[in-house]
């Protein structure tokens, strides 16, 4: 007789985070909700958790762990060097900013504060015209730093299993023939003359399509996002 179980439900959280840490990407989808039920025997073991992985990468098993610990076992965190103070993943800046806020919210799965704090960052790297107005030109997008937007983008995927984030976007509408009338539908997106944010349209939860965060304010036409997603800063991690 079945027991209905999975093979990772069998599996010690020793096996469970090598798996998880060396498995394909379809056993890495599998071991990431079995790692969510053994939340107890992960945070016993939080600091061990994450030696697999690099804290200048973008891994999404890192971030996994992290989010699963904070639903979970949230005093686990404590005994993780710089998670509860500047985050666990290193955030360099050309132009000295804080990304810890930032890191902050995407912990706690709170998407709509990180994507306004991603917002709030490139009108900073696009200079003091784009703060007084509020709003960033797609001219004011060549001279950003490639650092901090490389330091966005891994940020986004870190924290959201790979499926948000610039490159992200970049890949997808490549995959699309640099169509946006096409790439809107496949991200959530809506279309309504021209492209904006929809009152309770918008999905801030990782049950969004691939791609739908960051929003790229798309008021004054696709060159926005053109722009930003062609920057030669993150090229190498298309």
């Amino acid at each position: 007789m079945l027991s209905g179980r999975t093979p990772t439900q069998d599996l010690s959280i020793d096996k469970l985070l090598d798996r998880f840490a060396n498995g394909s990407a379809r056993q890495r989808r599998a071991t990431a909700v079995a790692l969510e039920k053994a939340a107890d025997a992960l945070a016993a073991v939080a600091a061990e958790a994450l030696k697999p992985y690099e804290p200048s990468g973008d891994d999404w098993a890192a971030g996994w762990i992290l989010q699963v610990l904070r639903r979970h076992q949230p005093e686990a965190l404590a005994r993780i060097p710089r998670v509860e103070s500047d985050g666990w993943f290193e955030t360099p800046s050309a132009r000295g900013i804080d990304y810890s806020p930032m890191q902050r919210a995407l912990l706690d799965e709170d998407f709509e504060e990180a994507d306004r704090l991603t917002s709030c960052v490139l009108r900073e790297l696009a200079g003091d015209q784009a703060e007084k107005r509020g709003y960033v030109y797609f001219s004011e997008v060549p001279p950003m730093e490639g650092l901090d937007l490389a330091t966005l983008d891994r940020l986004w995927i870190a924290y959201s299993q790979g499926r948000f984030g610039f490159t992200v976007q970049a890949r997808l509408l490549k995959a699309l023939d640099g169509r946006y009338d096409r790439l809107w539908p496949r991200i959530g997106w809506k279309l309504d003359g021209t492209w904006t944010r929809y009152p309770g349209a918008f999905q801030w939860s990782m049950e969004a399509p691939e791609g739908h965060m960051p929003l790229i304010n798309q008021l004054r036409g696709v060159r926005l996002m053109d722009a930003l997603l062609s920057h030669p800063g993150l090229q190498p991690r298309i």
